[in-house]
């Protein structure tokens, strides 16, 4: 009896030491275990994260907006009411988004791993996945804007109100994709490909009226709406994935792309050489006509994105291209993109004559390789100088600089025997911390 007794008592020993053994497990291999959303209050306001918990929020919600921020931020500080004022609309959609934020200059390893190279910076996760944040930042329009991520791949209209309805409801930030007589499946892989950068949209049901407002004649017919640009264009066929995914490609910017410090964003995965206009204002009225001509070559020149900016918008961004006060104005360039660009021999500047003649012109001798390869000047070093990571490095860097020298100064020489060698200078300045950072 005692050694049954015994070996009950041992049995449910081992077994509760079991089981204590894998719930310790659990928390030491999986930390994100233990939290649950009760970790989270969820009262509608903006989430703070951070090493301890950042990870497991990631893993908790479908849907996160994080704000990566650094306290002495200017920008920063202005868009944290714009995020508390949305954090509790998106909270309570269908699909909630949670809006949570990070000091990255406290948890600079957080920072580094998510790739954080300016303040504020704003990124999405979805299922865990980020993607980077382009979008308006006032509460509104950046509650509508991230709508988008949670709606449905292709929407399905059946009428002409509903077609009106999700126009008006898509906004200007993204380009919208309609598929008039198109049957959902064949757009569907692509919804989902490029679900972070446009609308998408099958209509099965419309009037002649429809036809005539985004100027089709026949169906299928995919349109292309650009409301911010007032742009629209029409692809008839053929209906393969493979030119579907072209046209769609081609027709995620507009014809002709007016260059802004936001917009350049919108050229990161754009594999596509960008025919860049530099003009003295963008404004003016010889400037419109010019516009007119560069549009009727995008058009026909779909493998080529075409770009223009005015010195008056964006001096230092057309400084890059060798543009100055006496340069002869309109000048056009090829531009990769990065580092490089491309002048056509003959086609350095533009007068104001006959301008689509100099713009074909142009297209040809490029195309010909009638070209001179040049470098941009100065922006990779000098986009470093003027973020607040590289602003920050360049004020450690002096410093420590300065630190070294004055050590180098006031420390003492060596005795020499018999003797006792004064200091070549009783006094030194002091360095003063400066109080104030960039943005």
């Amino acid at each position: 009896m005692m050694r049954s007794s015994s070996s009950t008592i041992y049995s449910s020993l081992s077994l509760f030491a079991l089981h204590l053994l894998f719930v310790l497990s659990l928390f030491l291999l999986f930390p994100w275990f233990s939290a649950s959303e009760n970790q989270f209050k969820l009262d509608g306001k903006v989430l703070e994260l951070d090493d301890s918990n950042f990870d497991a929020a990631i893993a908790n919600f479908d849907y996160m907006l994080v704000d990566f921020y650094a306290p002495w931020c200017g920008h920063c500080k202005r868009l944290a009411p714009e995020l508390d004022k949305a954090a509790p609309i998106l909270a309570g959609l269908k699909k909630p988004i949670i809006v949570a934020k990070v000091d990255a200059d406290k948890y600079r390893k957080l920072a580094s791993k998510h790739d954080i190279d300016g303040y504020p910076t704003l990124k999405i996760f979805m299922h865990g996945v980020s993607t980077e944040y382009y979008g308006p930042r006032k509460s509104d329009l950046l509650v509508r804007y991230l709508t988008k991520f949670v709606a449905p791949d292709v929407v399905t209209l059946s009428s002409d109100s509903a077609i009106k309805d999700f126009i008006d409801s898509a906004g200007t930030n993204f380009p919208i994709f309609i598929g008039f007589g198109l049957n959902e499946s064949m757009i569907a892989n692509l919804g989902v490909k490029y679900k972070k950068k446009a609308w998408f949209s099958v209509a099965m049901d419309f009037s002649e009226d429809i036809m005539t407002l985004y100027d089709f004649d026949k169906v299928p017919a995919l349109a292309a709406i650009h409301p911010v640009y007032n742009e629209q264009s029409i692809f008839y066929g053929p209906f393969e994935e493979k030119f579907i995914e072209d046209y769609i490609k081609q027709s995620l910017l507009p014809l002709i792309l007016p260059i802004s410090e936001d917009s350049l964003k919108s050229l990161k995965d754009d594999q596509r050489k960008v025919v860049l206009t530099i003009m003295d204002d963008e404004a003016d009225e010889k400037s419109k006509g010019l516009l007119k001509v560069l549009k009727s070559a995008a058009s026909a020149n779909r493998d080529l994105v075409f770009g223009y900016v005015g010195v008056k918008q964006w001096e230092d961004f057309a400084e890059s291209f060798e543009v100055y006060r006496k340069t002869p104005l309109p000048k056009m360039v090829v531009w990769d993109g990065d580092e490089e660009y491309y002048t056509v021999v003959g086609s350095e500047s533009m007068d104001e004559t006959d301008m689509g003649t100099q713009v074909s012109r142009f297209l040809e001798g490029y195309r010909g390789g009638s070209v001179v390869q040049k470098r941009i000047t100065g922006p990779t070093f000098m986009g470093f100088i003027r973020s607040q990571i590289g602003t920050i490095a360049l004020l450690l860097i002096f410093t420590v600089l300065v630190v070294v020298l004055i050590f180098t100064m006031t420390r003492e020489e060596p005795l020499i025997v018999g003797t006792r060698e004064q200091a070549a200078e009783d006094s030194h300045s002091t360095l003063q911390p400066d109080s104030t950072k960039e943005d």
